[in-house]
């Protein structure tokens, strides 16, 4: 028995490849393949994320039903297969699918992974002998499997995680835009003092950018629904069965209740990654708009005293190790780094995908990664942003009064009255008195105070148009 450097007993056996004899820890369901790519690729600790993992093991299930259909898989085999995809558990997908993202580039080590790691619990519970290659693999490749497996798991992660959250934060971010309805407040512009607007009309503001992000994810649905399956290794299908790509496609749709379907050109499915560039611009899109929203956020809690002080975010925990009683828009921060982390993660996922070099993308397991860690800390930060900072915010409509009366821009109202240059005059006048400029006005213009204060009412000017003093 082999010896550990610690000294202590290691228990191996002995597994065999086309290269030859590789020692397998006695634990693992995986095999030779699979253990050399975990010698040789001791790069980062980061491995695929269990939602991949699980698409492909969903692929595997999927082709040996459609193999068995199609007649050319013993129906024993395909059950001992399937039955193994069945019995994969939450333990095995932590421990026996151990290969770092950095790996070869068409992901060949963890499609390989997979087709051990079935094989082998399919041999033991059923008493056959199931192949990785063989059996498991059947009318497969590596250059087919993956990228399949990268559509199949961002359509469901978008789905049934991103896409509900976007709901999420559209409907909290419209309820609340319904119960600040008429506190008026300054408008910014460069971060400078202009015409009002309503609270609810910012709040809208950010639901409809969040609405616009929605649409366009959903948009890239159809493409992340075609599969290149079935065209194996280069797209022609060499090795798999002429009706294979659709049968699966149908099967796979049963199984992970999603419509899926070949796709329309297996060549350029296999050779190219751009779907999941469409989509990852997609999640930049939305991450700048996360961080727009979350930068707003922080300027109107700003203060309390020496900023804006608009509003106040929840207090949800202390803000400072040396100064008592100070308190930050943790939430608005931590959306704020999600944004950062996903716009890099689309520069990486767009240099992934020029990687297309002839008949394959070779930077695979790496796009797989990105995107859906994408996904996923855009599902989970939106939320966050939703329930632990819009929905819980209270206004400082008093300071926001106090800022409106002051702001000489209420003038813009006066230009087709009196025009730009009597105005800005006004303006001007106002902003070196610190005085309302509806009293500056009173005082330069032969216009009443009564019509003064139609004409510069924050309430009606937020709401456009050409105002009158009639």
């Amino acid at each position: 028995m082999p010896e550990s450097t610690s000294g202590a007993p290691e228990n191996y056996r002995i597994e065999e490849d086309s290269l030859g004899e590789v020692r397998v820890p006695q634990s693992a369901r995986y095999g030779a393949q699979t253990q050399r790519a975990v010698e040789n690729f001791p790069v980062s600790g980061y491995t695929l994320p269990v939602e991949f993992l699980r698409a492909v093991v969903a692929i595997k299930k999927a082709a040996a039903e459609a193999n068995f259909c199609l007649g050319i898989l013993d129906k024993e085999v395909a059950d001992a297969i399937t039955a193994a995809c069945d019995r994969l558990s939450e333990t095995d997908f932590q421990q026996q699918f151990p290969i770092d993202i950095f790996q070869t580039g068409s992901g060949t080590s963890t499609n390989m992974n997979v087709n051990e790691v079935l094989a082998r619990m399919a041999s033991e519970h059923s008493g056959l002998t199931v192949g990785a290659n063989d059996h498991v693999n059947m009318c497969q490749s590596s250059n087919d499997v993956i990228p399949s497996a990268i559509h199949l798991s961002a359509l469901l992660a978008l789905q049934n995680k991103l896409l509900p959250a976007l709901v999420h934060l559209i409907d909290v971010t419209e309820e609340k835009a319904e119960t600040v309805e008429g506190v008026i407040k300054t408008g910014r512009t460069h971060l400078m003092d202009a015409v009002p607007v309503s609270l609810s009309q910012e709040l809208n503001a950010w639901a409809a950018q969040v609405r616009l992000c929605k649409e366009r994810l959903e948009n890239s649905l159809p493409r992340l629904e075609q599969l290149a399956q079935g065209g194996t290794a280069v797209g022609s299908g060499l090795n798999a069965h002429a009706e294979f790509a659709e049968i699966f496609a149908r099967k796979l749709s049963g199984d992970c209740g999603v419509y899926l379907r070949p796709a329309e050109n297996p060549f350029a499915a296999i050779a190219s990654q751009d779907t999941a560039v469409e989509v990852s611009g997609q999640l930049k899109t939305l991450a700048v708009a996360l961080m727009k929203i979350a930068n707003d956020l922080r300027w109107m809690n700003s203060g309390p005293l020496a900023g804006f002080g608009e509003i106040a975010l929840p207090a949800l925990q202390p803000g400072s190790s040396i100064m008592p009683g100070k308190v930050n828009p943790v939430i608005a921060e931590s959306v704020a780094m999600v944004a950062a982390k996903v716009i890099g993660n689309d520069s990486t996922i767009t240099v992934a995908g020029q990687s297309g070099n002839f008949q394959l993308n070779v930077m695979l397991p790496v796009i797989a990664f990105s995107l859906l860690e994408s996904i996923r800390i855009l599902s989970t930060g939106t939320r966050l942003l939703a329930d632990k900072a819009i929905a819980g915010f209270e206004v400082n409509e008093a300071r926001m009064q106090q800022a409106l009366a002051r702001n000489p821009i209420l003038v813009t109202a006066l230009n087709p009255v009196i025009g730009y240059a009597r105005a800005a005059e006004i303006a001007k006048a106002a902003y070196a008195s610190g005085r309302p400029v509806l009293d500056v006005a009173v005082e330069m213009t032969n216009l009443s105070a009564n019509e003064l204060e139609k004409l510069l009412d924050p309430a009606r000017l937020s709401q456009g148009g050409i105002i009158d003093g009639d």
